[in-house]
């Protein structure tokens, strides 16, 4: 290791490169493996999680978009370099990274697909620096976006069939600026309707709506509550949306949204679209309010105006006020519930090095084993399938070698990947089987078509009303989905858990 001639390096507060989103042990680690000669070597990782947040039945598999441009545009730059080599890294190595682009292959779920605990979500394949220094990235991007979009499915009745119109209002209470963005679209995907978030739209389109009326702040300002009303009316006449809580829901909201209302009638007549359209309630007793509003709104020949409910909403609060107390909100602002997955914050996703390529073209399984028998991963260059039913179901997944192939209509023995199972082999003959894991990047290129927001929502839609057996959607003690292996997958992961530790798994 030649001696490293280091130049200051100068902190700037406002660089960004997502290629530094990386733990300092991956460079410490790709430093020595270049420098004893496994450059060209070329590695296997799986992205999985072991458990679903909230003990739901199911998760949903997000982020692979942003992952995709992520690594296609993967690169140092000169600063990097430097920083690197003030901490102690080669130069052999830092002058390799200062050209290296990403040529490696990503193969994953499509984005929005309904997933399961140990199934692979990501499988990356690429030499040792490719391999190695994108592993904080991505799990970053597909963690927090995967929670989001899962939480999102929960909060707006996807998963439950209970659909409600939930607004995702929870930048403001994000964890930074860069959550806020991802959160909503992700939040979108899940089955959100827009979102307060004015950037997201601005990123990804009419899909990820902006969406907001007024504040508090607005109706304090004016002299009177009615004032406020009216001057919001007069920008904004085919889109009156008010806000009823600032003083008194019912001694003062209430009647103004009634006068202006009416003021409205009388100076457009023939004009039923300059209208209040809704009124939002954020304080008090959201369920009793959301009953008298509704009754004294009626009775006054105003059933058109819409009401809408937010305040520390969760899924839970909704579906009490809607079920005990018929209480149902034709739409929800939901914020920090949503946007941080307040009841379940983490996504635990990881990336295990799976197997090692060798110089013949075969690979070599690797597996890490613990002490733990519930962390020994699967070992391998794995493929995951989805096997379906008789009503088109997802059965099971089977995790299988990437080479092996399950066809419908035969007969195949899996092992349950359960230690608990009673039946831990079984015979299945597949109605409908699918490859889950599908190419995304091969060699550096991009090899597919990524859909656009609105096909995606619609994708997560479709497999949780149709494809998912209804007890994985139970809010409460849902089924575990089965996760199979084939007979060869297990015997790998067996003989190299008693190589590597003794015993039996």
């Amino acid at each position: 290791m030649s001696e490293i001639n280091v130049e200051p390096y100068v902190p700037d507060e406002d660089y960004d490169n997502p290629a530094m989103v990386t733990d300092f042990y991956e460079f410490t680690m790709a430093n020595s493996l270049f420098l004893h000669g496994f450059k060209d070597k070329v590695m296997v990782f799986d992205m999985f999680f072991r458990e679903n947040p909230d003990k739901l039945g199911y998760s949903i598999s997000c982020g692979q978009a942003k992952l995709t441009k992520f690594l296609l545009n993967y690169h140092f730059t000169d600063r990097d370099i430097t920083w690197l080599l003030t901490k102690g890294m080669s130069e052999e190595f830092c002058e390799y990274l200062r050209n290296y682009k990403w040529k490696g292959t990503m193969y994953a779920l499509p984005e929005g697909t309904v997933c399961y605990p140990q199934v692979p979500m990501v499988r990356i394949e690429c030499d040792m620096a490719g391999a190695i220094l994108i592993e904080t990235y991505l799990l970053q991007t597909m963690n927090f976006h995967s929670l989001i979009a899962t939480k999102a499915t929960r909060v707006t009745g996807l998963a439950t069939h209970t659909h409600r119109n939930v607004m995702e209002f929870g930048t403001r209470r994000a964890q930074g600026e860069s959550a806020g963005n991802d959160g909503a679209y992700a939040a979108v995907l899940g089955g959100a309707i827009g979102t307060a978030n004015c950037l997201a739209e601005m990123k990804y389109g009419p899909d990820v709506k902006a969406v907001g009326t007024i504040a508090h702040s607005f109706v304090e300002f004016f002299p009177t509550e009615y004032d406020a009303f009216k001057a919001y009316a007069e920008t904004y006449p085919d889109n009156i949306s008010l806000l009823l809580d600032t003083y008194s829901i019912f001694d003062s909201g209430l009647p103004n949204l009634i006068k202006l209302d009416d003021e409205l009638i009388k100076k457009y007549p023939n004009d039923p679209n300059k209208r209040v359209k809704s009124a939002r309630i954020d304080s008090g007793d959201l369920a009793r309010g959301y009953k008298k509003l509704r009754k004294a709104l009626d009775k006054v020949g105003k059933s058109y105006i819409k009401l809408v409910a937010s305040n520390s909403l969760d899924e839970k609060k909704m579906a009490d006020m809607e079920m005990y107390e018929g209480a149902k909100f034709d739409s929800y602002g939901v914020g920090e519930k949503l946007i941080t997955s307040a009841s379940s914050p983490v996504f635990g996703g990881v990336y295990k090095l799976v197997a090692v390529k060798e110089d013949d073209g075969s690979y070599t399984p690797k597996m890490k084993c613990s002490d733990s028998a519930s962390k020994a991963i699967i070992p391998g260059k794995l493929m995951a399938w989805r096997v379906y039913d008789e009503e088109d179901k997802g059965q099971c997944d089977i995790i299988a070698c990437d080479e092996e192939e399950i066809v419908a209509g035969h007969p195949i023995e899996v092992i349950n990947l359960d230690p608990d199972a009673f039946d831990p082999v079984r015979r299945i003959t597949p109605v409908r089987v699918e490859k889950l894991l599908v190419p995304f990047i091969e060699n550096g290129e991009l090899v597919r078509d990524l859909p656009d927001i609105k096909t995606k929502k619609a994708y997560i839609k479709d497999q949780l009303e149709n494809h998912v057996w209804e007890s994985e959607l139970r809010p409460e003690m849902p089924h575990v989905h089965y996760v199979d292996l084939t007979p060869k997958v297990a015997e790998i992961r067996e003989e190299l858990y008693a190589k590597l530790h003794g015993g039996r798994i």
